[in-house]
């Protein structure tokens, strides 16, 4: 290279790196467990900063085109969040800590709390997450799975495991209940602790008609669009998914070591599934049921008291400031007009993850158990 060039070059690359604005923290948790989240944009009009379970919080701009906010002190857990300059949401360019999702990717942040919060890693046996892949006969798409083998799992052993069948909820992919939910680590705590049996976690792909997911298309107002979903996912699950599992894992065929729990689109499946297959589950959760139709008659057609013999535990669990609080309430009092033994789970919070991982907890450790609450 000649001087010249050399020169250019060291000109430019001077110039390029003098140009580069410092890099800002964000977020930034303080001791209080208060959180200042920065973003910059100089020309942006109006920045808001939207944060899992609370409203839209505008940001304030300095001199040097920085927005930030401090929020009030939060409590412990991973929050989703994202910034919304001028109406476009935007993850924080700051952070490498992400909360996947299909239609709508954010940023997180970690406010840790104490070790006995059972999301939070401690210095205990860990299971083992596997992600397996294949051709859906059912949905005509290739798609994957994971499953959780609980500390200690041997493959070549003659123990055989119970399994829970836990769903995603809407617009989350296969991997929600560990990348964002941490079921794993709830369950390498709990199994720790003795509070929850061993089990498998089978985790898969929650959508039977994939179109749903359209961002322009009609969706949840299809109504036979949303029968679609439902219906082909359990035909996957019954007739793809779980002869796979029972084939590659020790895990039980009998149905009292069988449970299906799932939150929101994914609730919702746990009870068509379940309810409807009793001769395959004995345990069913539904966190913050969205999507059920209310002519609960029809989607559960054959449903009678006579399900009190084969139901070991039916657990309703949302939300009271969620917004399908009072579906979830018509269903419960539907149950009971026909006589149907449930539990009814009603805690503060909306339609989050913080009240979903809450639920896992609590509904793991009753699983496979002599006697239920």
């Amino acid at each position: 290279m000649s001087r010249t060039l050399l020169f250019l070059f060291s000109a430019f690359a001077t110039a390029g790196f003098a140009q580069r604005p410092e890099p800002i923290a964000s977020p930034e948790v303080h001791p209080d467990h208060s959180v200042t989240f920065r973003f910059r944009d100089p020309n942006a009009k109006e920045v808001l900063l939207g944060l899992e379970g609370a409203k839209p919080m505008p940001m304030q701009k300095d001199e040097q085109g920085i927005w930030s906010l401090t929020t009030a002190p939060l409590e412990p857990d991973f929050y989703g969040y994202s910034f919304v300059a001028d109406g476009v949401g935007l993850i924080d360019p700051s952070n490498f800590l992400m909360k996947p999702n299909l239609l709508n990717t954010q940023s997180e942040v970690h406010i840790p709390g104490p070790a006995a919060l059972p999301w939070e890693v401690n210095d205990v046996p860990h299971g083992e997450i596997h992600r397996h892949f294949y051709r859906s006969g059912i949905v005509g798409d290739d798609r994957d799975f994971y499953v959780y083998t609980p500390p200690g799992y041997d493959s070549t052993a003659k123990k055989l495991y119970p399994t829970l069948y836990l769903l995603h909820g809407f617009s989350d992919d296969a991997s929600g209940w560990t990348a964002v939910g941490r079921a794993n680590v709830i369950l390498d705590n709990l199994i720790a602790q003795g509070k929850a049996k061993p089990m498998l976690i089978v985790m898969t792909l929650g959508y039977g008609a994939p179109e749903i997911l359209s961002r322009t298309g009609p969706s949840w107002r299809d109504r036979s669009l949303v029968e679609r979903n439902f219906s082909k996912f359990r035909e996957a699950l019954l007739t793809e998914v779980m002869p796979q599992i029972e084939k590659m894992y020790r895990v039980s065929k009998d149905r009292n070591s069988r449970a299906i729990a799932g939150l929101s689109m994914g609730g919702s499946e746990s009870l068509l599934t379940g309810l409807n297959t009793l001769d395959r589950f004995a345990w069913i959760g539904a966190f913050s049921s969205g999507g059920l139709s209310e002519d609960f008659n029809a989607a559960f057609p054959s449903l009678g008291s006579n399900a009190n013999e084969q139901l070991r535990l039916l657990w309703i669990a949302c939300g009271t400031e969620d917004r399908l609080i009072e579906i979830n309430r018509k269903f419960r009092e539907w149950l009971k007009s026909k006589d149907i033994r449930h539990a009814d789970i009603e805690t503060p919070g909306q339609h989050t993850w913080m009240v979903w991982r809450r639920n896992l907890a609590e509904f793991a450790s009753l699983l496979f158990q002599e006697k239920t609450a």
